[in-house]
């Protein structure tokens, strides 16, 4: 494999860090993004969001966690979900795994083994 990996990563998150040593084991470039920190804009999301090739932005957020009720997002529209995650990355899945044009949630891992197989 010649591409880089980007992992969006929450170095507080057991499948995240599965993920991450996933990548290490199998010797594979990548780059952290610790998005907790270095949150994503409204832009990135969405671009990360076709990347996942998902239809609602919905299926990237963490649905079950306290802040999505919090905030009523399960009615809310995609312009309010992508802004929420721009202002909450909390909310964000985690972790994603991008190789160029294509993602995946690593929930569970295998979903991750699979877009390195691609």
């Amino acid at each position: 494999m010649t591409n880089t990996v980007i992992l969006y990563h929450n170095p507080n998150c057991s499948k995240s860090r599965a993920a991450l040593s996933l990548l290490q084991v199998r010797n594979v470039d990548t780059k952290v993004i610790p998005y907790l920190t270095e949150p994503l804009t409204e832009a990135q999301i969405r671009v990360l969001k076709r990347k996942l090739a998902i239809s609602s932005a919905r299926e990237m957020m963490r649905s079950k966690d306290d802040l999505f009720k919090q905030l009523n997002l399960r009615e809310a529209d995609e312009d309010t979900l992508i802004a929420a995650m721009a202002a909450h990355p909390i909310l964000i899945e985690r972790p994603i795994a991008v190789i160029g044009e294509h993602a995946a949630i690593g929930r569970p891992l295998t979903n991750i083994e699979a877009l390195l197989e691609q």
